[in-house]
């Protein structure tokens, strides 16, 4: 990855990186926007200049979304139709709602979140070691 930090700036907390990944700003200086679209990167930092070009988060922010609104959504669903027994047609009403803003509501800070996590931590894709023989 990048070298970002210089000797005059000071170094960030994990926390800090945390915050500025949650606000969707600029992991290194805390005050450029990060996103051009919704989830679409912009090029670079419009402040402090850094180029995006290195983040590859993947598909791990859609993971993470998946399996915490995947836990609330079927425990809510179980807990409902135990009670209740609706109809299907209301479980339809109610769940589609809460699937939608489960996921995609958290998708975009959590994304910048594992960017800003990812850049704290100098993370890089891995290298073969030669070993001698």
């Amino acid at each position: 990855m990048n070298d970002t930090t210089g000797p005059s700036e000071p170094a960030t907390t994990v926390l800090q990186s945390a915050m500025r990944g949650l606000a969707c700003k600029c992991p290194r200086c805390g005050k450029g926007k990060l996103y051009a679209g919704f989830l679409t990167l912009a090029p670079s930092c419009d402040r402090c200049g850094l180029d995006y070009a290195f983040i590859d988060a993947g598909d791990g922010p859609a993971i993470f979304i998946i399996m915490l609104a995947g836990g609330i959504v079927v425990a809510c669903a179980l807990i409902v139709e135990v009670k209740y027994q609706p109809p299907y047609w209301l479980h339809a009403v109610l769940w589609l709602p809460l699937i939608l803003a489960t996921t995609l509501l958290p998708l975009r800070a959590m994304k910048s979140l594992l960017i800003a996590l990812q850049f704290h931590h100098k993370a890089a894709p891995g290298r073969l070691v030669d070993r001698a023989k």
